[in-house]
Order: C-alpha cells, then sequence, then structure tokens
C-alpha cells in the first residue's frame, strides 16, 4: 500500500511521519508521541493490545490513543495506488472528538440465575455456573436421566404463566398444582416404588395422565408430609436476576431479547460465561431522547403513527393511551436507533451519538476525501462489529486473490452502532455534502422489519433524487452473511456511480430532524439538473407530502387543526379559514382520521413549489348569522348539515328548529321568552 504522508499531511494540516514498524523496532517514536499529552492517533488496528502494554510501561504517557483501520478498509484492494482521498478521510474521522457522554441506564444483578428446561439438562448447566451464581431450577420433566439424587437447588415447577424483565428484573409468574410439594420432598423414591402405574418420574412430579388414584405414594409420604392431593393449585411469582433457557422455543418473541436473559443449546460455552460475568453494577447509554410534544402517535384518542413501535425489535416501545404518547423502556431498549430512523417528526431521536455528531462525521468524511482529490464517493455504512468483521476478510481476501478487488478507492466505510440508525435525512444530507451513493450492509443480525424499514426509505429518498433529475441507483442495501457472500458483495462494490451534486453543501446537521431534512432539500433542489414543481413520492414511509380536501363535505368545524401535531393545519382567527403549511405536514394521519366529515386524505409528495413553506388557505366558508341578533356562531356548512341531520326529528320542529339558527345566548333567551312552553321553574 503506498502511502503519501505529504499528500495525507496536508489533508490533515500537520506533519506526518511515516513510520513502518511503530510497534516493534520504532517503538521509541510511540511512546515519545505518548507523552506529549496530545491526542495520538495510531493507523493500525492489529496490534492495538502491544500498544496498549508499550503505553502501560511508558513514564509519563498521558495522551489520548485512538485507533485506526487504513489497511483492510483502505489499503488492501486493487485501487491501492490511488486510495490517498479515502485514508485522508479516514484520517480525518478518526481524529474528531468522542462523542459527548449521555445519561446512562444502571442494571443491578446480584446472581439470582433461574434455569428453564428438563430437570437432568437444568443441573448440569447449574453445576457449570453455581460457584459464581446463586441457582434456582424450573424442571419441565425429568429428561432422559432425571434429577440427581442429592438435592442441590431449589427447583420449581408447574405451568409457566409470564416470564418479563431484563437484567436484574426478572419476573416469573407460574401456577403450581402437582400433588407433591418439592419443597418438602427428600427424594426418598418411596413413592416411586409404591405407585403402581409409574406416574411419579425422576423429577418428583405426578403425572396426572398416568395416577388412578390409589394413593399409595400418599401413605409412604406420611413422614414427609410432601405429597397431597387436595392441594389448590395457587399462583406465585419469584424474582431473579438472570435467567438461562434450555427450551427450543424462547420466552420471548422479539428478534433482541432483554439483556440478562440467554437461550442455550447446550454446546455453545460462550453463553455461560457471558452469564456468569453478569453480578455487579452496569450501565449501559440511554440511547434514545424523546419529546412528546413532537409525537404523532395520538391525539384526541385517535392513533395516528405507529412507526417506532412497529419497527422496535426489542418490545421496548409500546403506546400509553391513557397519556396519548408512546412509552419507551430504558431497559429493553439496544440502542439500534430504527425507531428514530423511521419517526416522521424526530419526537425520538438517537442519542449516542447525536445526529449532529453523525452528521459531522459525515461531512468530515466527505469534505477531506474531495480536498484530496476524491471523486464520486459511496459511502458504506456497516455495524462496528459483524460488518467490520466482513469488511476486513474482504481486505484480506484482496491480498490473496487475484478475482477479488477488495473495498474500492471511492468506497468510504462508515462504522456504526447498528446500520438502521441513519435514514432518510441523513442519506440526503451525505448526497447534499457530495456523495455519490449511500449502500448500507446488512448482516444476519439486523431484525426482518429493519430491512424493510430501510427499504422504505430508501424508496422515498430515491423517488426524491430521481424526480430532482439525478441520475442512477444512489441507494442499496448490500446483504452478505458470511465469507460465502464477498464475491458478490465485492462486485456491487464496484458498481457505476450515480449523478451527485455540482458543489457540496456547507450546512452543519441540526439536533432536530426535520431541520435537517429541508436543509438537504433545499440544497438539492438548487443544484436539482432539472425543474420540476410535484414529486409524487411512495404511500408507505414518506415523511413529508400534502394534504387534500373535499370542500363540498368540509364544515370547517377545525377538529384537524387541534388534532395536527406539527402545526402543519392552523386556523385564522379573524377569518374562517382552514390553512396549510405543507413543509410542516408528517404525513401521520392524524387529520384523517379525526375529521368527523372524512373530508381529508393524505397526498404523499415532495413538492417544489415556494408556498410549500407558506400558511396556504385551503378552505374558507362565510360565517352563519344568528336569525335573532346577528351574531355570528357557525359556519354557514356545520348550520346547514346540523339542520338537514334533524330536519326529521321530532324534537326538533317549529320553535326548536328555528332556535338551532340562533346563538346560545339567544337560544336561551328565546326558550325563556316563549309563552307557549312548560319551563322547568315553572313545575311545583
Amino acid at each position: 500500500m503506498p502511502l503519501q504522508p505529504r499528500t495525507l499531511g496536508a489533508a490533515l494540516r500537520e506533519d506526518l511521519t511515516l513510520h513502518s514498524a511503530l510497534c516493534r523496532r520504532e517503538a521509541g517514536a510511540f511512546q515519545k508521541a505518548i507523552q506529549s499529552g496530545d491526542d495520538v492517533l495510531v493507523a493500525c488496528t492489529q496490534e492495538k493490545r502491544l500498544f496498549a502494554e508499550l503505553a502501560q510501561q511508558t513514564n509519563g504517557a498521558t495522551s489520548v490513543i485512538k485507533f485506526v483501520n487504513i489497511r483492510e478498509m483502505g489499503g488492501w484492494s486493487k485501487d491501492a495506488a490511488s486510495a490517498s482521498p479515502k485514508i485522508a478521510a479516514m484520517l480525518a474521522v478518526a481524529l474528531l472528538p468522542d462523542a459527548e457522554p449521555v445519561p446512562t441506564v444502571t442494571f443491578k444483578s446480584a446472581g439470582r440465575l433461574l434455569i428453564i428446561g428438563e430437570l437432568d439438562a437444568a443441573e448440569r448447566a447449574a453445576a457449570l455456573v453455581s460457584d459464581v451464581l446463586e441457582v434456582t431450577l424450573f424442571s419441565l420433566g425429568a429428561g432422559r436421566n432425571g434429577g440427581s439424587q442429592e438435592r442441590r437447588y431449589p427447583v420449581l415447577a408447574g405451568q409457566i404463566q409470564h416470564l418479563a424483565g431484563w437484567l436484574g428484573a426478572f419476573e416469573l409468574k407460574y401456577t403450581s398444582s402437582n400433588p407433591i410439594d418439592l419443597d418438602l420432598c427428600t427424594r426418598c423414591n418411596a413413592c416411586l416404588s409404591a405407585c403402581p402405574e409409574g406416574a411419579i418420574g425422576f423429577d418428583y412430579q405426578i403425572d396426572g395422565s398416568l395416577c388412578k388414584s390409589h394413593r399409595d405414594c400418599v401413605k409412604v409420604c406420611g413422614i414427609a408430609g410432601a405429597i397431597d392431593f387436595s392441594r389448590e393449585a395457587a399462583a406465585l411469582s419469584e424474582k431473579f436476576d438472570l435467567v438461562l433457557d434450555l427450551r427450543f422455543t424462547p420466552a420471548f418473541t422479539q428478534h433482541a431479547l432483554p439483556q440478562g436473559y440467554f437461550l442455550w443449546d447446550g454446546k455453545d460455552s460462550r453463553v455461560l460465561l457471558d452469564v456468569r460475568s453478569l453480578i455487579g453494577e452496569f450501565e449501559k447509554p440511554r440511547f434514545f431522547s424523546y419529546k412528546q410534544k413532537l409525537c404523532a402517535h395520538s391525539r384526541n384518542q385517535k392513533i395516528g403513527c405507529n412507526a417506532c413501535i412497529d419497527v422496535c425489535s426489542a418490545s421496548a416501545i409500546s403506546s400509553e393511551s391513557a397519556r396519548q404518547q408512546i412509552k419507551v423502556n430504558p431497559n429493553l431498549c439496544v440502542g439500534c436507533g430504527a425507531c428514530s430512523t423511521v419517526c416522521p417528526t424526530g419526537a425520538i431521536s438517537f442519542a449516542y451519538p447525536r445526529p449532529a455528531e453523525q452528521g459531522n462525521k459525515i461531512k468530515t468524511l466527505l469534505s477531506t476525501y474531495a480536498r484530496v482529490g476524491g471523486k464520486q464517493a459511496a459511502l458504506l455504512l456497516h455495524s462496528q462489529e459483524a460488518g467490520t468483521r466482513l469488511l476486513g476478510d474482504l481486505g484480506r481476501m484482496a491480498r490473496l486473490d487475484p478475482a477479488t478487488h477488495g473495498v474500492p478507492a471511492r468506497v468510504l466505510p462508515v462504522s456504526l452502532w447498528h446500520t438502521v440508525s441513519l435514514g432518510l435525512e441523513l442519506w440526503l444530507s451525505a448526497v447534499a455534502y457530495g456523495a455519490s451513493q449511500v449502500w448500507v450492509l446488512m448482516t444476519n443480525e439486523e431484525a426482518p422489519q429493519y430491512r424493510e424499514a430501510l427499504r422504505e426509505q430508501m424508496e422515498v429518498a430515491q423517488a426524491i433524487l430521481a424526480g430532482l433529475g439525478y441520475q442512477g441507483e444512489h441507494f442499496r442495501i448490500l446483504e452478505a452473511k458470511d465469507a460465502r457472500d464477498l464475491t458478490e458483495l465485492d462486485a456491487r462494490l464496484q458498481a457505476a456511480p450515480a449523478q451527485g451534486v455540482a458543489q457540496a453543501a456547507s450546512f452543519a446537521e441540526q439536533a432536530e430532524k426535520r431541520v435537517t431534512l429541508e436543509l438537504a432539500l433545499d440544497h438539492l433542489m438548487a443544484q436539482s439538473p432539472v425543474p420540476a414543481e410535484v414529486i409524487p413520492l411512495p404511500a408507505i414511509g414518506s415523511p413529508i407530502g400534502g394534504l387534500a380536501i373535499n370542500k363540498d363535505t368540509c364544515t370547517l368545524c377545525l377538529s384537524c387543526v387541534n388534532a395536527c401535531p406539527a402545526s402543519a393545519l392552523q386556523d385564522n382567527p379573524e377569518r374562517l379559514q382552514l390553512k396549510f403549511i405543507e413543509k410542516n405536514c408528517v404525513q401521520c394521519g392524524l387529520c384523517v382520521k379525526t375529521c368527523p366529515e372524512n373530508a381529508l386524505s393524505l397526498v404523499p409528495r415532495f413538492n417544489l413549489m415556494l408556498q410549500r413553506k407558506e400558511a396556504v388557505v385551503i378552505n374558507e366558508m362565510q360565517p352563519y348569522a344568528c336569525i335573532r341578533c346577528s351574531k355570528p356562531f357557525g359556519t354557514l356548512r356545520a348550520i346547514e348539515s346540523m339542520l338537514g341531520k334533524l330536519a326529521g326529528h321530532a324534537m326538533f320542529q317549529g320553535a326548536a328548529a328555528e332556535r338551532l339558527k340562533m346563538c346560545g345566548d339567544c337560544r336561551v333567551i328565546d326558550i325563556y321568552s316563549a309563552d307557549n312552553e312548560l319551563n322547568i321553574s315553572d313545575i311545583r
């Protein structure tokens, strides 16, 4: 890999010295650097452990050490000779400050472990962890060999009704109805010998389908008193810190299992190592932030947007109907960021790292790449574990296999905590910053709904760029599960670039999602190769669009204004008007579901006209004047609609029908001034 220190140094605005054996014979240069107190970036991840040891052995080493992989990700490809812009960009991003700290979520575990499974397998698992954990077994039968003669662990049995919780806070609810009380049973096996049907096994529970009510077992258990056929079924609950489940079907149906819950097939020892380590106090970032006032989930007992609830793979988000908002359980949240990606308003956002930090990373990467002469950059978003490993394998194969190209020089890898944590607004921002394409590398670790969510967002983003005249395919999901997929992945990475902007944008990513989206759209419109007015968008997944109104059925009741969470619909205090700001519309549908006349419908589109950002009157009416005092008190259509619906009602005939045409004050006056009607005050 031919590195160019002068070119890279110019891009980073500092003098660089090329080292070829920094962790070996040139280790002195590394030790001197880390004694300076300045941050030190090592462009090699191969010997991180050795560098850490050198740092520990160096007196006065106060520098913060960072690492970046420019070998497999950058230089090990057939494009190594032209990889300087890419390497400069990767170095520039590595030098950025770390993400600002965020509030944390704390888990406390005392090591109370519940093992669920057949008794023989559960006891074998318990023997491997009981030296450090307090084990309780939930027996699902004897298994092939049954329980051991010596009862080493507390055993529960019955029917599991519910298991919920997370590390340090699991709750098991079950019913116990078996005649044998396992707490009293001494495993003397007398009942097994006495039972003529063999209804009792080495799980020390009675099989009701085999028992013929001889009750010989009760007689031989007289001393211990563990068997009582008159015992009523009891609903019980227990609390645990950890759960090890040996069943084929897990207790939780979501893709991302709660922390502290483990499935074990009896083979992978890494699972037990993880279980053994979870004693004490643990912290993780609070990955999300939530602003209820922006949320489009619910208004006036109507449900609008359910995007975050539907996409969450950890079942951490639920609807809190009493408060008309969503509720996020931080203990269950795994920090994938999918909720923030699909949220149309930005009510829920990814907090670690923050959107502005992610945007600055992408902007720095692309601007540095372009400054050193790079062209037609393609961003490759990948996970920091499986994705990084896969790309490393691809780089290594390029060194050994002449048919493998490796990661091309124009493809800039971006490591993410999770690939679904970036969405529409940041993808479009990347194109505005100068990217030709944005690709997302998905492995076998993502939940199925993540692929669908990204696909929907990509269809919207692609429709916008195509409508603006940008040629080519700008967004793509790349699927690769293991090394067998690398050859196909390698071919796709060499795909032809798509058309980008002529001049890169300079705006900075904002904390508010909608603001960032508007900045990106404004720049893409300004650079658009083809003039356009309205771009139709896919009906599913679009966070922008218009609103159609049927003026013949709308009564201008303005219930939609109260329902709109984004202030896209507004009234006019001076006149009977309904106004609409298309830029603000998030296509949540709350106005459509709230309208009593079914007069509204969503129109997913991108309107490029200037009035998109203005309050446009979409309906107005003349007020209805009181027939008694002439004061306006409603809309003409609303009163006419009411009169039409009540025309045949017996209670609204004659004078009563006329009062419907009066304001509230005049209606009361007319009732009390009528001589031919009985008032409530006249009744004695």
